[in-house]
């Protein structure tokens, strides 16, 4: 009988072990899978905030503001226009220069899309620069055909929760500087993840005095329009 007792308790004995091993293993495992998983999420969600960035920049060198809808920048995208300047010869070649300006001294009126016209029909030495309008979407993201537009509106990962954003214009140093700022709380980026490690996450956030999640531009200072990944 004494036998058969001991030989119970030597096997409930071990299923404790062995189940106080899972749980050591598993407590080891969650932080791991977790981390693995934020760094995954949080390369998706930059590049999304970096696009949105590049946008934001065009569309204020454009209109002179930053805009607090991506919905704005995707329109800006798909019917707006940019001016680019093209450099025609170089300041350095002294010989182009001096014809250059012959051929204005020559003709005082003459502009930038007659110099042009010239420098078409064969007159290679001329020295000067032209504005011209093209299609935004023809020049940003050409090199990214994969990328659908759409998705920058939402936060990865979130079930469709929309981009947090906002722009302003605020005086610094007595004169008025456009800001804007775009984020991803973790709360939503992580969703789906164990909750009390992004609880976790979100009070060691607080303590460093940084935002929780992902954030490009700050429309409280000028930065630079920087990322807090940075």
């Amino acid at each position: 009988m004494k036998k058969s007792l001991q030989v119970i308790l030597e096997v409930v004995l071990a299923v404790i072990c062995v189940i106080l091993a899972v749980a050591i293993v598993r407590s080891i495992n969650k932080p791991v899978a977790f981390n693995k998983q934020k760094a995954y999420r949080e390369s998706i969600g930059v590049q999304r905030l970096k696009d949105i960035r590049t946008l934001q920049v065009a569309y204020k060198a454009v209109n002179g503001r930053f805009t607090s809808t991506v919905d704005s920048l995707i329109n800006f995208y798909n019917t707006g226009n940019m001016t680019v300047v093209l450099q025609i010869g170089s300041l350095d070649d002294s010989l182009a220069v001096a014809h250059t300006q012959a051929v204005k001294n020559k003709n005082r009126r003459i502009t930038p899309a007659q110099l042009f016209e010239l420098y078409k029909a064969g007159d290679n030495n001329l020295v000067f620069s032209i504005e011209s309008k093209v299609p935004v979407r023809d020049t940003i993201f050409t090199d990214r055909p994969e990328l659908v537009l759409d998705s920058l509106k939402y936060i990865p990962f979130s079930g469709g929760a929309p981009v947090e954003m906002e722009a302003v214009t605020k005086m610094v140093s007595g004169v008025p500087v456009p800001l804007f700022e775009a984020r991803m709380p973790y709360k939503l980026l992580l969703k789906g993840l164990d909750n009390q490690l992004r609880i976790n996450l979100d009070a060691d956030q607080r303590a460093k005095n940084r935002f929780e999640g992902l954030q490009v531009g700050s429309v409280t200072a000028p930065n630079n329009n920087a990322g807090n990944w940075e």
